[in-house]
């Protein structure tokens, strides 16, 4: 008769003041008046352990993915379903079941309280275990591992804007607001970090001359980036953007205000999502879109709007690894001089020759430099 396997124990560390009791303040008083209880040491502790501790053991299993480390609690409910998180709205999160069913789902409170990096335990795109609560209701009990996490650092800790993306769509608008080279090469960065592939699109090119841009498309095409002047206005290239994201799982990021909402109205027929204009005082987006949420499509797959971004500060990117996820500087950093070359002012650095003979484009390398050397 073989042995029932053994649940597997996973020793790991919960939120500060996780269900934590108070400890009891008036031992003296009572060993003064001779009310103390002699069992009291074996129920409760002066140190930290125990029920005051933020470490806890629990039931489950470990797998390794490329986005870290991902725990699914142990069960022995089968009436547990897999579904996708269509969008997170406060404590409550919109899952499609496998069968395409719309559940409202909150998240079991012991996967609230694991201490992670993260802001959120779950975020959009997950795939997750829930338990049915009702016709339309349920609760989220294990996330499944990630794959393709889109992330940035949000007030020193780590906001997943999506996950289980196979493509990133850099949205960047021609004029109003104006272009910004550098922010589209912090999200190259950041697809590279993530082994996704990054489509740059540039919007609203009927508002200025196409040449005009003929000198940023061509630095891009060179690196091996696909590049697409889109509008939706005069209908360029939104065919062809519609067969790129047909039947896969595309992210759509991009600072606020380049008109992401409008452009997938224009690629997917129904969406009726709202926009706004641009301001007219400081020609900056307004933040239309306050959270990522997922888009099915007729095609097939899903298009994941996520919120404007002014500003994306790369998460887990230490200023020695920039320089390799640079498509144009990687090929030139193990010919420098010193095995720790910054590429910055070190005499010998292969980098900063091949800047000087045009082999860089400077404004790529300025944005290097930026990432490595912030203000």
């Amino acid at each position: 008769m073989s042995k029932k396997p053994r649940p597997n124990k996973i020793r790991t560390e919960f939120k500060k003041n996780y269900q934590q009791r108070p400890r009891d303040s008036n031992w003296t008083r009572q060993f003064r008046d001779g009310s103390l209880d002699d069992q009291s040491a074996s129920h409760q502790r002066v140190s930290g352990k125990g029920d005051m501790t933020r470490h806890r053991t629990i039931q489950g299993q470990t797998s390794d993915s490329e986005e870290g480390l991902s725990i699914e609690l142990e069960s022995e409910d089968t009436s547990v379903l897999v579904g996708r998180v269509l969008k997170v709205h406060g404590l409550e999160c919109v899952v499609v079941s496998q069968s395409g069913v719309m559940v409202r789902c909150a998240v079991r409170q012991v996967l609230k309280s694991i201490s992670t990096d993260a802001r959120h335990v779950v975020v959009a795109g997950d795939v997750v275990g829930y338990r049915p609560e009702g016709a339309s209701q349920g609760l989220i009990v294990s996330v499944k591992p990630r794959q393709g996490v889109l992330s940035r650092t949000s007030k020193g800790k780590r906001h997943i804007l999506v996950a289980n993306v196979q493509q990133i769509l850099i949205v960047a608008s021609a004029a109003q607001p104006d272009l910004k080279a550098h922010l589209i090469d912090r999200f190259l960065v950041t697809a590279e970090q993530a082994s996704r592939e990054p489509i740059i699109v540039v919007y609203k090119v009927d508002l200025i001359d196409p040449a005009k841009l003929q000198p940023l498309v061509g630095v891009y095409s060179q690196l091996g980036y696909r590049v697409l002047l889109t509008s939706a206005t005069q209908g360029w290239s939104i065919d062809r953007l519609r067969k790129i994201v047909a039947g896969k799982h595309s992210v759509v990021a991009g600072q606020s205000g380049v008109g992401k909402s409008s452009l997938l109205n224009a690629i997917q027929e129904g969406l009726a999502l709202r926009v706004q204009e641009v301001s007219s005082e400081n020609m900056k987006g307004k933040h239309t879109t306050t959270t990522a949420e997922l888009l099915p499509l007729d095609s097939g797959g899903y298009l994941v709007d996520t919120p404007g971004i002014r500003q994306l500060e790369l998460w887990d990117v230490l200023p020695p690894e920039v320089s390799g996820l640079f498509r144009d500087i990687r090929p030139y950093v193990n010919h420098c001089r010193f095995p720790d070359c910054q590429h910055l002012h070190e005499v010998g650095c292969a980098v900063l020759e091949a800047v000087a003979n045009g082999h860089i484009d400077p404004r790529r390398y300025d944005s290097y430099v930026h990432l490595v050397q912030p203000e």
